[in-house]
């Protein structure tokens, strides 16, 4: 019987961690169905499009098919003010269009019924009475919040990364951007060379922009979009500096080169801030973990000498 449940947890373990796996890769620049399906139209003798689907891999014919399913079940349950919330999340995070919010709720519930549900096995079924009963049941409660909250903090850290790239590569774009006004381009043109000469964030999201305004879209409308997807103070301030220059007239090479002095000083604050608080942060490892290394090194042979002259009574 407890074979038969640790093949159980297993197997449940392995669905789960496939389902995760497929819901946060990113496989958005390919269709299984559209390469079956032109394979079966290179194909001298065409087979049946039952053929076709059975040719596809167990994961996309299968799993993703799941996963889309329980997505659908998962957002007629949640509020719409929450998924605009998480889609929006999901844009910081730079993941727009990588992994839906519905996608996203589902994976969260998911972890939230599965990781008690192996705690309660790990703690109550196998351990034997070794854990107390409390022990046993704060860990799985806590196994259930962490669940639920852990695709969140794991979305959280990377919008965090993503907005320090940002920052950093921030001061050189507005260089690149006023280079190329000053010598004669507009401002969509010299979006397009950050876009053509980077490869980060910020050049993307200039690449967005760009589509945007290709599509019909205002350019105002594209920059106060860029800088809510971005969430960035930096790039708002520097957004908002180009509408208004935009709206009264004013040489935008002269804003951008005001602009990009600017967020160098703030660029050189920022380093020197964290300078500053290096020490600080050293604290804690030189005095737990360096300072006894050392004492252990310095004062261990003259104590080891003490002992063995018969003055350990002492210590």
């Amino acid at each position: 019987m407890t074979i038969a449940i640790g093949i159980g947890v297993l197997l449940v373990l392995a669905l789960v961690g496939a389902l995760i796996y497929i819901g946060l890769r990113e496989d958005n620049d390919r269709d299984p169905l559209q390469e079956r399906l032109a394979e079966f139209g290179e194909r001298e003798t065409p087979q049946s499009l039952e053929q076709v689907e059975l040719s596809m891999t167990f994961t996309d014919r299968v799993l993703l098919p799941l996963l889309r399913n329980l997505a659908d079940l998962t957002s007629r349950f949640t509020p719409e003010k929450q998924i605009e919330d998480t889609r929006k999340r999901l844009d910081m995070a730079g993941m727009a269009g990588q992994i839906e919010p519905s996608v996203f709720f589902t994976i969260r519930i998911v972890a939230a019924v599965m990781l008690p549900f192996v705690s309660f096995l790990l703690f109550f079924v196998f351990s034997n009475g070794l854990f107390g009963e409390t022990t046993s049941i704060i860990i799985t409660v806590g196994s259930a919040a962490l669940g639920y909250f852990l695709p969140s903090l794991w979305i959280g850290s990377k919008i965090s990364k993503r907005q320090d790239t940002i920052i950093k590569a921030l001061p050189d774009a507005l260089d690149l951007l006023t280079i190329c006004v000053e010598a004669g381009l507009g401002f969509d043109a010299a979006m397009g060379k950050v876009y053509e000469k980077w490869d980060n964030d910020l050049s993307l999201a200039f690449g967005r922009v760009l589509r945007e305004i290709q599509l019909g879209k205002g350019r105002r409308e594209a920059l106060k979009d860029m800088s809510d997807r971005l969430g960035v103070p930096d790039v708002t301030t520097f957004i908002a500096a180009v509408i208004q220059a935009d709206s009264l007239g004013v040489s935008m090479s002269q804003i951008l080169r005001v602009q990009s002095d600017q967020m160098r000083i703030k660029r050189r604050q920022r380093a020197q801030e964290k300078a500053q608080a290096a020490p600080v942060k050293m604290m804690i490892p030189l005095a737990f973990l360096i300072f006894p290394a050392i004492y252990i090194v310095l004062l261990g042979p003259a104590i080891l000498s003490l002992i063995e002259n018969g003055t350990g009574g002492a210590f």
